[in-house]
């Protein structure tokens, strides 16, 4: 049985500000720099035997600091691209709020729907569970596609924060 580690991206400037990014490319920032380095760390005596991500620069970059210190190539999914939120992409939430008074109800704009997001999320684990039935595989994702992933495998979490690392069995 695969076994799968999900993690979250390094930190961006537009965490730090509140911004949603959604697929808006922003690259690591100093500290998320610092951040993947030490994931890369903390997995070194892993046995990975692959690490996908999202194509998003953010995750990208993370996964490749710990594909290096395993001499892994990196496979790019856009399945695990974070949720397209539309118009909201780059506003804070006080912004959203503000201008879309119906976001305090729930409505998520004119983006991509939760559900879609987590249908292919689900379907890109189910490509790497398929390329790797064994062995351990990094996913390097964000926040958004890590819910969906997480309710999927039924694992119970808090806030994810940027690095945070889940193990799950495919």
């Amino acid at each position: 049985m695969a076994h799968i580690l999900l993690a979250r991206h390094g930190e961006t400037d537009w965490n730090l500000g509140r911004r949603v990014q959604g697929h808006t490319d922003i690259p690591l920032n100093e500290t998320g720099a610092s951040q993947a380095t030490a994931l890369a760390d903390e997995l070194a005596a892993e046995a990975l035997v692959a690490v996908y991500s999202s194509d998003l620069e953010r995750a990208r970059d993370t996964a490749m600091a710990v594909a290096a210190r395993h001499g892994l190539s990196v496979s790019i999914d856009q399945g695990l691209r974070e949720k397209n939120f539309g118009t909201w992409e780059g506003l804070t939430d006080t912004e959203i709020s503000e201008q879309f008074p119906d976001a305090k109800r729930g409505a998520w704009g004119d983006g991509e729907t939760t559900e879609a997001v987590a249908e292919r999320v689900v379907a890109a684990l189910s490509r790497v569970r398929q390329a790797h039935p064994e062995g351990l595989v990094l996913v390097v994702a964000h926040g958004g596609p890590l819910r969906a992933a997480l309710a999927h495998f039924g694992v119970e979490h808090g806030p994810i924060g940027n690095c945070e690392v889940f193990r799950v069995d495919g």
